[in-house]
């Protein structure tokens, strides 16, 4: 008999009330405290974040699932910031056996959620103004990608001088699936993207993981300094990635495509410089 698992509803539950608050406050003219039935129009933010971070996890789960690795389900962390919540994870409770699983495994999720990021990303954007950077003032700047600048430019045009586009809720959900994703997929350690550098480099990928902790300090002092703090992670969660118990080479086509495919998406999806304060 399965058991049920009353933590992992009860943390999605709770991350889904801390982003349907966090939903609201983007709304102009909403006090939820005077008038707490309108949290509710926080939920196109809410689900469309809750809908990408799922299906990122679910996507990694289900691949551990088929190449019979033990997993847990989703781990939703609630947060009082900015979006709500820290995000989500599993825990894996078995090695990854093979190079072939290193990759579905690892790139299940961020493809997931890359897809379901764009989707975001152009229903809002459609929904989204243009208006003057007057009205932006003192207001937190999201740094654009290639790809959601050439989805901005494709649906809204260019930006004239002196306007910048004020991004529906839809959006910006969007807009952190899209980051969320080139973050998993930084090929270092044992993040998404560094199983997948992991399965194409082996032990090779360690000289991989130090020359990019070393480039997020560069960035942190130069860019955003949000980078030296994932820097300082990356090293106390160890950026070795542990060795899989079965190495068959060659890869075979598939999981090399996917691997090519899930560096092009890092590559689209990077933000050097995030958030800025207008």
């Amino acid at each position: 008999m399965r058991r049920i698992p009353y933590l992992h509803i009860a943390l999605f539950i709770i991350t889904f009330i801390s982003t349907l608050v966090a939903g609201s406050l983007f709304q102009k003219g909403i006090n939820i405290i005077a008038e707490p039935w309108r949290i509710f129009e926080g939920l196109p933010f809410s689900v469309s974040l809750m809908t990408i971070l799922l299906g990122h996890e679910l996507s990694h789960y289900f691949a551990s699932k088929r190449h019979h690795t033990r997993a847990t389900l989703p781990y939703f962390i609630p947060a009082p910031s900015l979006i709500g919540t820290f995000g989500a994870f599993i825990k894996m409770r078995s090695p990854i056996v093979t190079r072939k699983a290193l990759i579905d495994i690892g790139a299940s999720g961020p493809i997931t959620g890359f897809i379901l990021s764009i989707i975001a990303s152009v229903v809002g954007l459609k929904l989204s103004t243009v208006v003057s950077v007057t009205e932006t003032r003192g207001a937190i700047g999201l740094g654009d990608s290639l790809l959601f600048s050439l989805l901005s430019r494709l649906i809204l045009g260019i930006t004239p001088d002196g306007h910048d586009i004020l991004l529906h809720p839809v959006a910006f959900a969007g807009w952190i699936g899209l980051f969320v994703t080139s973050l998993n997929l930084i090929p270092i350690g044992q993040l998404d993207g560094g199983h997948i550098a992991y399965a194409f480099l082996g032990s090779r990928h360690i000289l991989i993981s130090r020359v990019l902790v070393v480039f997020l300090l560069v960035f942190g002092l130069f860019f955003w300094e949000g980078w030296l703090i994932w820097a300082v992670l990356m090293v106390i969660l160890g950026i070795r990635h542990p060795p899989v118990i079965y190495w068959e080479s060659p890869l075979d086509r598939k999981r090399r495509l996917t691997g090519i495919i899930a560096f092009i998406i890092f590559v689209l999806t990077f933000i050097p410089a995030p958030f800025k304060l207008w």
